[in-house]
């Protein structure tokens, strides 16, 4: 074997183009050759499965830093929150009319950072909606 320079680049690149079972048997191979252990190179230590029961909860507990919007009740102004709806999810008039009047509550937009959410928000109660972060 040479030992000539590695493009890190264009490795990463190959890498990044792997599906997850040939990214597998990638670290295997790693590992048997390098006689190591793949979590060695984790930022953090590995948690027992009661410390990581017990981090869950306390996630649970922390701020969530991306949020689901949820259409809850579309109340009186039923063709504003449609407009809304129609610019917010990027779907047609139809679809955006049958989503406000089909069953509700019926999520709207999913991954939406806190500060984008709350904007979002206070855009649907000013034309009556209801809507709720998840």
């Amino acid at each position: 074997m040479s030992k000539e320079k590695i493009n890190q680049e264009e490795l990463l690149e190959k890498i990044s183009q792997m599906t997850v079972l040939e990214l597998s048997e990638f670290v295997k191979k790693l590992e048997e050759k390098f006689n190591i252990q793949a979590q060695m190179f984790a930022a953090a230590p590995q948690a027992t499965p009661a410390q990581a029961g017990a981090e869950s909860q306390t996630d649970a507990t922390e701020e969530k830093s991306l949020y689901s919007l949820e259409l809850e009740n579309a109340g009186a102004n039923k063709i504003q929150v449609i407009k809304l709806v129609k610019e917010l999810t990027g779907k047609g008039l139809k679809e955006s009319k049958d989503l406000v009047e089909g069953s509700l509550p019926a999520i709207l937009k999913e991954n939406v950072v806190k500060a984008d959410a709350e904007e979002i928000k206070k855009k649907f109660e000013a034309v009556g909606a209801k809507i709720n972060l998840k």
